[in-house]
């Protein structure tokens, strides 16, 4: 990556990367290029554009009516989607070649940009892609013409226990949207990074970029950020993510293996998930009526936990999730109590949400 714009959003910065993506494509003579896909149970902020591009069916919904036009393909869930005569490989390549199949039915010279995270973070909790999906990806982008955008405002800067989420999966995209661990909250602060090719692109064709927001490339919140990554760097925080991100999983295995009620464990780095099923060998979500990841949050702040649990995991409507995002500084011993926490959490949630499930069964 060659240049960056900074905000104040990741929304705000997901806006920017599909607008750029329309401008460079008008700017390098194919002004056709207009349509941004997306996939499935995604989500890449709260605008308008950031929605449509997105497909987390609970957050559309209210604003359904002022979409211009949703293009999404498959998502890559390999729990959820993966056939029982399938290997791992064999799975990703399909649902990457999902994608192609979305791109010729547009028309490739109707497609920008294919947006999407290396990890999905709030809509499926803690999902990976994989690094033979994103080379196929890449390959499909690069044999049509198409843009392609990581999303890494969730997963991105040290998270998942490399700089940038996409590192352990080979590939480098032609943008990347960061924000969250961007300035750790300290200021209001995103960035869109950009190849070489966007930039020449644009520079040779109208010379600047065609949008612009009040606190654009703000100092103060950029002398937040410096300060963060310089810290990251200082105290190893990126390799402590990875190394306690190891632990917490062995430590989520450990407990929730053989969990009646746990379908998947899964993730990378401090960035890690279980799916919660009624039924683990038919991997049935619990009725949504239940909201049991809302029971679940409520329990878990009750005994001492913040965790991020989502509904909507298996289909956008379906599924509940809890996802652990720790800081980078937790310890071993924060990490066995934050698992002991969940477990008392689900323990005491779920008896009620299994019953109330059988009961309308």
């Amino acid at each position: 990556m060659v240049r960056a714009n900074f905000g104040c959003s990741g929304s705000e910065q997901v806006e920017n990367a599909m607008k750029l993506a329309r401008q460079y494509h008008v700017d390098t003579g194919r002004p056709t290029k207009r349509l941004i896909v997306g996939r499935r149970q995604s989500y890449h902020g709260m605008s308008l554009a950031t929605l449509n591009a997105g497909g987390h069916a609970q957050r559309r919904e209210l604003y359904e009516p002022m979409f211009a036009g949703t293009y999404l393909t498959d998502p890559h869930f390999e729990y959820r989607y993966r056939r029982v005569d399938e290997d791992a490989e064999a799975y990703s390549l399909r649902a990457a070649d999902a994608l192609e199949t979305t791109i010729l039915e547009l028309g490739p010279e109707q497609v920008a940009a294919f947006l999407c995270e290396p990890v999905v973070g709030a809509t499926t909790g803690c999902v990976p892609g994989s690094p033979a999906y994103f080379r196929r990806v890449r390959e499909i982008c690069d044999r049509h013409d198409v843009l392609l955008i990581f999303d890494e405002i969730f997963c991105g800067m040290g998270r998942t226990g490399t700089l940038y989420a996409c590192e352990q999966d080979g590939v480098v995209p032609d943008m990347l949207v960061l924000a969250k661990g961007l300035a750790g909250g300290y200021q209001p602060m995103s960035a869109l990074l950009i190849n070489e090719r966007i930039y020449t692109g644009v520079r040779d064709g109208r010379g600047y970029i065609a949008n612009g927001h009040t606190y654009m490339n703000h100092p103060v919140g950029c002398a937040a950020a410096l300060k963060v990554q310089e810290i990251l760097r200082r105290d190893g925080l990126v390799e402590r993510a990875r190394d306690r991100g190891h632990y917490l999983r062995r430590r989520l295995e450990a407990t929730f293996s053989d969990h009646p009620h746990v379908g998947d464990i899964r993730g990378r780095g401090l960035m890690q998930a279980l799916e919660l099923v009624e039924d683990r060998g038919s991997k049935a979500p619990f009725p949504p009526s239940l909201n049991l990841w809302s029971a679940v949050m409520k329990e878990a702040l009750a005994r001492g936990l913040m965790c991020y649990p989502n509904q909507g995991t298996a289909d956008g409507q379906r599924g509940d999730h809890v996802i652990l995002a720790p800081p980078y500084i937790v310890s071993e011993a924060d990490c066995d109590e934050i698992v002991a926490i969940l477990a008392d959490a689900l323990d005491a949630v779920l008896p009620t949400a299994v019953a109330a499930a059988r009961a309308r069964a």
